[in-house]
């Protein structure tokens, strides 16, 4: 089938990008503890920014639950308390970090630096 100069051509609208910073491809181990449980979940980051992470769990979290996590960057923890965003069943879950303990935030950000260059 070919077009007339008559048909419209109709496209899909591309989605505005949602995140505030960039995402990197990363692996960095984590523990993850959802809210009310002491059972940690470790795993490792596919993407990392400053926003939030993205780790694979077969067994995904609930989208909108809180969590307490540590990621090791370097062999430094950075603990953070994040909120599942996104779910992909038995692939993995999306969590925006919320706030940060201590230093985490701003060893965060040099690791990051450190990576995009």
């Amino acid at each position: 089938m070919s077009l007339s100069a008559d048909q419209p051509v109709r496209s899909t609208p591309i989605q505005p990008e949602r995140r505030s910073s960039p995402r990197y491809t990363v692996q960095v181990p984590i523990e993850l503890h959802r809210d009310g449980t002491d059972f940690p979940l470790r795993t490792e980051t596919t993407d990392l920014s400053r926003g939030g992470c993205y780790v694979q769990l077969s067994q995904t979290l609930t989208p909108g639950a809180y969590a307490h996590g540590r990621l090791w960057l370097d062999d430094s923890p950075v603990d953070f308390r994040g909120r599942v965003v996104t779910r992909h069943p038995q692939f993995g879950n999306g969590i925006m970090f919320l706030e940060f303990e201590k230093d985490g935030e701003q060893l965060l950000e040099r690791y990051i630096e450190a990576i995009a260059i």
